[in-house]
């Protein structure tokens, strides 16, 4: 065993002995193993091919495909999507048990993901708000996990965690297509704060907790001032419920429901513009996954309700002291999915989304000069998506697919921009073709 020159000069006289130093360096090597050896790295590279196959150009973005999460900038070409690199210690089976989870993302799709309260932009307006991009990097999720032996033992996360609602995740292969769906878009995506999970027996569990905003944002405050109201002490409050069936129900065993509701705050404040962005916004989810009589075919559902998504607007506009006008809108999303797989043999799967969304938002005028008057606008857009993906994992711990999309609205105005925000669409349709390769790690 080596020693350092410090070690050997206090044995020299006599005040260590070199056999002491040694079981003490063991002890320490064998705290750092026991530390380490139950810690686990994984994670995965996605790359795709997006081709535009109507429209393309410039017409992508004005049509309905641009409402696709994370498929911004990636048409008529190919992409890395992104790398995640996962550092874990799962929790043991003692009574205290204790354990972390840090999840890194890098590439496109981990900007502005979920940008820290502290994190700047690459320049800075007449205001002092900052705007432009920022660094391919973000935390997905870094937590701490607890138990607390009461009852059957009740899990806490403390720290950044995942939305506990939704059919489909960030992860482009855990969801049965490479695509995300529209109600994927108008969840919440992370949230910092507490959450507890508590198993009451194999078939049913809850969870519930409390984040400081519904918006994603490490460390974001609910800090707006908007219709009047301080939204500093604001939090947000979420709950999920699951039951699965057990295995006396037959073919239908090991199906799942799902049921969950998250209210906070969403959206930015810009004070000293005129334009005020923030309020809050519920979301109410349900789905289910449901095994059948053919064993190779699973249906799933999903049906995602955004209430005031995005949290509302208001422009304020001054024409003299006497002479005020305001204009705010509200604006609900509702999407329904309906989801198929059929695995063919342990490396072929076709997987089948359809998918039906629809917006509606509510403008309120107000003005107010030496008369004063008011005014109600009622506006609603809907649309739908087809997809289509088949899944050949030819190499080992890769999945490779083949996707075809159909994306179709009703009238030139996306659902997704039923927000308040602009959703003007020059086409009705689009159509993509996408190819993406995944290695998991």
């Amino acid at each position: 065993m080596k020693f350092n020159k410090w070690t050997v000069g206090l044995a020299a006289i006599g005040v260590v002995s070199l056999a002491s130093a040694a079981r003490a360096d063991e002890a320490k090597m064998s705290q750092v193993q026991t530390a380490l050896s139950n810690t686990t790295i994984s994670g995965y590279v996605s790359a795709s091919f997006n081709w535009a196959l109507s429209p393309g150009g410039n017409g992508y973005q004005y049509s309905p495909a641009a409402g696709i999460p994370y498929q911004g900038g990636k048409q008529d070409g190919f992409n890395l999507d992104v790398v995640k690199l996962s550092i874990s210690k799962p929790q043991d089976e003692s009574p205290w048990a204790s354990g972390y989870q840090v999840d890194l993302i890098f590439g496109p799709d981990a900007v502005n993901y979920n940008t820290s309260a502290n994190a700047k932009g690459s320049y800075v307006n007449y205001y002092g708000n900052e705007y432009g991009t920022y660094p391919d990097f973000a935390i997905k999720q870094a937590y701490v996990a607890l138990q607390t032996p009461v009852g059957n033992g009740i899990n806490w996360k403390v720290g950044v965690f995942d939305s506990p609602i939704g059919y489909e995740s960030f992860d482009a292969g855990n969801d049965p297509n490479y695509t995300r769906s529209w109600g994927n878009a108008i969840e919440p995506t992370e949230l910092t704060g507490v959450l507890a999970s508590y198993k009451f027996c194999d078939e049913f569990s809850l969870t519930a907790g409390i984040a400081n905003t519904l918006m994603a944002g490490i460390n974001t405050r609910s800090d707006s001032y908007f219709d009047g109201q301080s939204k500093d002490w604001h939090k947000a409050f979420l709950a999920s419920a699951t039951f699965t069936t057990p295995s006396s129900w037959g073919w239908a065993a090991g199906s799942s429901l799902y049921a969950g509701i998250v209210y906070g705050f969403n959206g930015q404040d810009n004070n000293g513009t005129g334009y005020h962005q923030g309020g809050d916004q519920i979301n109410y989810y349900a789905g289910a996954t449901l095994n059948t009589p053919c064993k190779q075919l699973t249906l799933g559902a999903a049906f995602d309700y955004a209430q005031n998504y995005g949290g509302g607007y208001q422009d304020d506009y001054y024409y003299s002291s006497t002479d005020y006008y305001y204009e705010t809108s509200y604006g609900d999303v509702m999407a329904l999915g309906l989801y198929a797989t059929v695995k063919a043999t342990d490396k072929l799967s076709f997987n089948a989304r359809a998918e039906y969304v629809y917006g509606k938002s509510r403008y309120v005028d107000n003005g107010y000069d030496e008369g004063g008057y008011s005014s109600a606008d009622h506006s609603s857009a809907d649309g739908f998506e087809l997809t289509g993906t088949v899944e050949y994992d030819l190499w080992v711990n890769v999945i490779s697919r083949l996707e075809l999309r159909w994306d179709h609205a009703n009238i030139n105005y996306s659902p997704l921009g039923m927000n308040g925000e602009d959703g003007y669409l020059d086409h009705k349709n689009s159509v993509g073709f996408y190819a993406n390769v995944i290695y998991k790690f």
